[in-house]
């Protein structure tokens, strides 16, 4: 590719140089520069890359983009474009030939839900036969393999390269989560999505990294719905006026009352062979009864989401309901049936509000016992890890307290301050400090109908120990006692 095919639908100004030579890739960062490479001087939080040109050079950059008036007295092409930032995603799309094009788009938004809901699309897609990809927060699934990245929705030379190797793979529906960080710096402001969904708000990511304010941060949200042909709203949610106010896209709504898809009569259910909720929804006059394989009245609601797109998709419904019974998200309320006998949830669930909220949603499924295993990561609080074991001591028949993540503290001080809070409610606890080891006594002890839930790790693989990655599964260990 040239450097002038690479500026399509760009106001730009060549500063120095030639536009017509042919360039290999672009980057972002000075030290992923390569010979024929063009360097993109992008202005972040800590770092500004028109400080590091001279390194980019050096590597072997041909080009620099840059935003700012900068005089570069070097052998290279250089080009002023207005914001690299907001700029950075047309760049990407012309590298890679605009891949978009070739999608059929879907992207979530809201603060929980988000990853639950795009593998619940995912299941049902794949179960009519329609290949798919996804780009989240347990990383880009493409054609079988996962690639693992940082941020919920990776940089936009990430999402476009990403969405190159979908349309080479043959995939036909793209999945996305939508961060609000993401929307808010442009990372995808070039694409116009298909289909948008918005779950629900809540107070999260406030602070001088993220947002400023909860306005800025339910505002960062709405842009979705304005580059959006189709918007689905959870119109039970208080942020939903909000949502669509300035929404340019047509609205479609899930609910219990007054919205296109209504859910009705949900429940849980818990026996040999299926844990999880089965609800009713009621469609252009037609009612459904569906069982989605996640517990809790937030999986309804995350289910019947995937419904209404599936209806906007013409999908049938024979393929919405095994995608469901099908639906498995790595690490989130991850549930294994060991032997029809008791059931496993792997989780992240990692301080006192998610435990909390995890522990008590599966007690609404009367287990004959709950057995928490958990530790606490380190460089955390005394009173995070005081909480940790006061809630699961308080609302489990029996925790294991282990290993997470510990880094660089202590594994035992650790676990003294969980096991006292523990001790605070009077709970029942063993301490099994090997992790592996600690699922393997649940496992082996465990009685008909208990619930086990391994928390801290959720989709991680694995643990960080006086600063040694070393690998672990908790998969790995529950396939290993199966195959025993």
């Amino acid at each position: 590719m040239r450097i002038r095919e690479l500026l399509k639908n760009i106001d730009y100004e060549v500063v120095k140089g030639n536009i017509n030579v042919d360039i290999k890739d672009i980057a972002y960062d000075s030290r992923k520069i390569s010979k024929d490479y063009v360097f993109v001087c992008l202005i972040g939080i800590d770092a500004d890359g028109h400080d590091y040109i001279d390194k980019a050079i050096d590597n072997g950059a041909s080009a620099i983009i840059v935003c700012k008036d900068i005089n570069i007295d070097r052998d290279v092409t250089v080009i002023k474009i207005r914001d690299t930032r907001l700029e950075l995603p047309i760049l990407s799309a012309n590298l890679f030939d605009n891949p978009g094009d070739k999608l059929i788009k879907v992207a979530i938004t809201g603060t929980k839900g988000k990853t639950s809901i795009a593998w619940m699309i995912k299941e049902i897609l794949e179960s009519a036969n329609k290949k798919v990809g996804v780009i989240g927060t347990i990383g880009t699934y493409i054609d079988g393999k996962l690639y693992e990245h940082k941020n919920t929705t990776p940089e936009s030379y990430q999402v476009q390269k990403f969405m190159r190797m979908m349309v080479d793979k043959g995939v036909k529906y793209l999945v996305m989560e939508a961060s609000s960080q993401a929307l808010k710096v442009g990372r995808i402001n070039n694409i116009i999505f298909d289909y948008a969904i918005f779950t629900n708000l809540s107070i999260d990511h406030i602070g001088p990294r993220e947002h400023s304010s909860y306005q800025d941060y339910r505002d960062s949200k709405a842009l979705l719905f304005k580059q959006s042909k189709v918007g689905i709203f959870n119109s039970d949610d208080k942020e939903y006026s909000n949502m669509v106010k300035n929404a340019t896209c047509s609205v479609f709504t899930y609910g219990k009352k007054n919205a296109n898809l209504v859910i009705n009569n949900y429940k849980a259910i818990n026996d040999d062979t299926f844990l999880g909720m089965e609800f009713d929804t009621s469609y252009n006059g037609i009612i459904n009864t569906y069982r989605v394989s996640a517990p809790g009245e937030f999986s309804v609601y995350n289910a019947s989401a995937a419904i209404m797109l599936a209806k906007l998709l013409n999908i049938s419904n024979d393929y919405i309901k095994l995608g469901l019974i099908n639906f498995r998200v790595s690490g989130r309320c991850e549930i294994f049936n060991i032997n029809n006998k008791y059931k496993v949830i792997i989780d992240f669930a990692h301080n006192k509000i998610s435990m909390e909220s995890i522990i008590n949603t599966f007690k609404l499924y009367h287990p004959n016992r709950i057995i928490t295993i958990f530790g606490c990561g380190g460089g955390r609080s005394s009173e995070r890890r005081y909480e940790l074991g006061s809630t699961a001591g308080k609302y489990s028949d029996l925790s294991i307290v282990t290993t997470d993540n510990p880094r660089y503290d202590d594994i035992d001080d650790i676990n003294k301050d969980i096991i006292n809070g523990i001790k605070s409610v009077d709970g029942t606890y063993l301490v099994i400090k090997d992790r592996g080891d600690a699922i393997r006594y649940a496992l082996m002890h465990a009685e008909y109908n208990d619930i086990i839930l391994l928390l801290g790790k959720g989709h991680e693989r694995f643990q960080e120990i006086k600063g040694i990655v070393y690998p672990f599964n908790e998969l790995d260990i529950i396939n290993e006692f199966l195959n025993k």
